[in-house]
């Protein structure tokens, strides 16, 4: 196989491209340095990014780069784990557009989607009929189906519905060479018709099936017999059903053709489900337990450790979900027991509970019946990713040998032999995954910017890889190949298929243009790695207070790249993702922007420069990230000290300056209350607005025509004479807005607090800060910070609240 030489530079790829799509082209540093990274270890910069609107989109940017000798690299949320969606190559981004839901048939129960679009949407859409995306990896609220199908991903429920592969019906598809066919189960006589076509489609359907039957003896001997394998293609489908390259195409990630729209199968949701929380004082335990109940009929057995539980109980956010864990588990099992009827889950339960008390497993089973209850529960099994990602210190757990998968049955003595060999490597790991299929997600904490670190990694992986084909397993159960897998393809299935995958690959992808280097002819694994021992952040002297990090650069490593911020569907992070769909306005997006300048991918000037500032105006300070991140990753801070170094050397706007210091102007408000709320309403107000940098459609706040502390006096007047309070003091602080625009929420506040026996007072009043922070003034808002804590010091040290 090989590639052109790509003789054009980058802002001429660009133009080119620009002329021939509707959808945005993105050739800036800024965007290329943001898909760069996905949720892996690697960093590649892409040639550029194009966002295609529709299937003549995608035609053309293939035809193009296929006649350029250009790589290209289809992406969706970017969630990849093991290196496959990056690369050097202009990327194809369907997440913005062309993520739609075409069609679905409810009574066949099946759905044609664009590749674009979240699974998680797509099982909403399928609920009013009472039907879902049956593959449920952890990353459904984000991960988009073009993904899915790329990766050939799982979940937690793969022991009952297998794999995405088993719900792919038919595939519209983007060949190498620019067109455009459909791949799908066919008749005989669309079989002969396809197979003499004299054309890039026609070569495929003859050359496969000839690869595939030439090595049926070394698939039978080298493809492991569990339900989890998906490294490597598929020739094993071809031999299954030579006629339907959707299944063959299934897993291939990005590296054979470009998905357009896909038919999927929706299956029937379960009407009723219960779940046992099974605690162990070992992990060992644990996986004796799941080999207890493999024949339990469970729909789930989900493994998690206590990095994850101990993680979770430190999380802002995950905290207050930690209460079904009872003591301290060095593991446990989620099990659960699915059936049509409430009766029929909860007799699956006591089915699962009477084993392992028979077995004498375990020291406390949870059972949870309670639909909310479950949900919260499997949320904790869903964020343990970005939980163990956020263990402090400079080893963190990386995924590089975290989707292994072997013979369920045989995990006891898996997990004893990796665990002997990490601690032979003077290290730990974190451990949870799919214990029911064999599939476990195992990180072994390594500090990759010391070369002790990045070897002790590479060594890890080779070991591993050995440990791993012993068991008769694979060394990717669902995240894929990549990089990170794809350099030990040859050794999993040795010379002979290796060879027939490059000529496999080279059928599909005669010019070698869909995303090269990946599950075969990787580059080594220390290459091109996000962070080695070369890595020197920036050093910067900060306004915040990041020690317990490490610092400003260690809090940005923070964001591992899963993406949690790009959900559409509920909680709060990130809002201005979900109205942009742009990756740049998530939260991974900003703290991969800021990251890359502390790294010195992107100019260090750039630090205090108008693109960065650009990126990180439309975050709300909203605080969502802190507590939904699962690794806590905390953008209105870092949002606020670059703005304190952004303004320090550009000065405050007009806007800035009313806005960071609107207390100052509030008394003057009040006081014409019902002359400036009228005007505000006047035809050409929004005019006015727009010259001072505010949206012209903005509603600006009403001024109180009284403001709390004018109606606190008079309350407390009137309230002089009334019974003493038994329940004492409290101090309730009056601040900008509560004072100027929204007394109501002081005086209901008030009024509550004394209906529950306390006698509220008021601090002399000072600003919280929030205002002149929001602008970047941090100096003054650290002198202010000073004065309130002088201000109410005296207030703490007596107790009163």
């Amino acid at each position: 196989m090989t590639t052109k030489q790509v003789t054009k530079d980058t802002t001429e790829i660009g133009n080119e491209l620009k002329k021939r799509l509707k959808g945005e082209v993105k050739f800036d540093q800024m965007t290329r340095a943001l898909y760069a990274t996905d949720a892996s270890i690697f960093q590649m910069d892409p040639i550029g990014v194009v966002f295609p609107k529709d299937v003549e989109d995608v035609v053309n940017t293939v035809t193009f780069a296929a006649s350029e000798g250009i790589p290209v690299l289809p992406r969706g949320g970017g969630t990849g784990l093991a290196g496959q969606t990056v690369n050097h190559a202009v990327v194809m981004d369907f997440s913005k557009h062309m993520n739609q839901l075409s069609e679905m048939n409810s009574e066949e129960g099946w759905a044609w989607v664009e590749p674009g679009i979240v699974l998680d949407q797509l099982s909403a859409l399928g609920a009013p009929h009472g039907l879902k995306f049956a593959p449920d990896p952890s990353t459904t609220n984000r991960g988009n189906i073009g993904g899915a199908i790329g990766n050939n991903s799982c979940g937690a429920r793969s022991i009952v519905y297998g794999k995405t592969l088993d719900h792919v019906l038919e595939l519209e598809v983007v060949l190498a060479d620019g067109s455009v066919t459909s791949f799908k189960d066919l008749t005989s006589n669309e079989l002969e018709a396809k197979l003499a076509l004299q054309s890039l489609e026609g070569q495929i359907y003859r050359d496969v099936r000839r690869i595939a039957e030439e090595q049926q003896a070394e698939i039978d001997l080298r493809y492991p017999k569990i339900q989890r394998r998906v490294s490597g293609y598929n020739l094993d489908e071809v031999l299954r059903d030579p006629t339907n390259m959707a299944k063959v195409v299934v897993g291939s990630e990005g590296t054979l053709v470009t998905f357009t729209r896909a038919k999927v199968r929706m299956v029937p949701r379960p009407k009723a489900a219960a779940l046992a929380v099974i605690h162990f004082h070992s992990i060992m335990e644990s996986f004796e337990a799941t080999v207890a109940l493999l024949d339990s009929g469970a729909s789930a057995i989900e493994m998690i450790d206590d990095t994850i539980v101990k993680q979770g109980r430190k999380h802002p956010g995950m905290s207050k979900r930690m209460d079904f864990v009872e003591g301290d588990p060095a593991a446990m099992l989620l099990v659960e027991a699915s059936g049509d009827t409430p009766e029929e889950a909860a007799a699956g339960l006591e089915r699962i509970t009477k084993i392992i008390d028979q077995q004498g497993l375990g020291y406390f089973t949870l059972k949870v019946t309670d639909p909310r209850q479950q949900s919260i529960i499997w949320a904790v099994r869903r964020d343990g990713l970005g939980l163990i990602m956020s263990v402090e210190g400079t080893a963190k757990p990386l995924p590089f040998v975290e989707d292994t998968a072997v013979p369920p049955e045989r995990l006891p003595e898996y997990f004893k032999r990796f665990d002997e060999l990490v601690r032979d490597e003077k290290t730990t790991a974190a451990y949870y995954g799919h214990a029911s299929v064999g599939c476990l997600h195992i990180r072994p904490l390594v500090d990759i910017k010391q070369q002790e670190g990045l070897d002790r990694m590479v060594r890890i992986a080779e070991r591993v890889s050995d440990l791993v084909l012993e068991f008769g397993g694979s060394l990717s159960g669902e995240h894929g190949d990549g990089i990170v897998r794809g350099v030990f393809t040859e050794k999993m299935f040795g010379p002979k298929l290796y060879a027939s995958f490059r000529e496999f690959k080279h059928v599909f992808d005669p010019k070698g243009i869909m995303n090269p280097g990946k599950i075969i002819d990787c580059p080594p694994l220390v290459e091109n790695l996000r962070f080695d021992p070369q890595w020197k952040p920036m050093k910067l002297d900060t306004y915040f207070d990041f020690s317990k990090d490490g610092g400003i650069a260690e809090h940005l490593e923070m964001c591992n790249g899963q993406g949690a911020c790009r959900q559409t569907i509920g909680g709060t992070m990130c809002p201005s993702f979900m109205a942009t769909r742009d990756e740049e306005s998530s939260t991974r997006g900003r703290a991969n922007a800021l990251r890359n300048v502390f790294s010195g991918v992107l100019p260090q000037e750039e630090f205090t420069g108008e693109r960065l500032h650009e990126v990180l105006d439309l975050c709300l300070a909203c605080k969502g990230c802190k507590i939904e991140c699962p690794s806590s990753v905390d953008m209105a801070k870092l949002k606020y000290e670059f703005l304190g170094h952004y303004h320090k050397e550009h000065g405050y706007s007009l806007r800035d300056k009313l806005f960071g210091k609107v207390f100052k102007l509030n008394p003057i408000g009040n006081r014409l209350a019902p002359v400036l709320n009228l005007a505000m309403k006047l035809p050409g107000t929004g005019m006015l607005q727009g010259l001072i940098g505010i949206h012209p459609k903005r509603k600006l706040p009403a001024f109180a025509t009284e403001t709390f502390s004018s109606w606190f006096k008079k309350h407390q007047r009137q309230v002089a004479n009334a019974s003493p309070r038994t329940r004492g003091r409290v101090i309730l602080f009056n601040d900008t807005f509560m004072e100027a625009n929204n007394p109501e929420v002081g005086i209901a506040a008030t009024k509550v607090l004394e209906k529950l026996g306390f006698s509220v007072e008021t601090a002399p009043r000072w600003c919280c800060g929030r205002t002149m922070m929001s602008k970047g003034m941090m100096d003054p808002v650290k002198e202010n910070a000073r004065n309130n804590v002088d201000l109410f010091y005296p207030y703490a040290q007596a107790g009163i609240p």
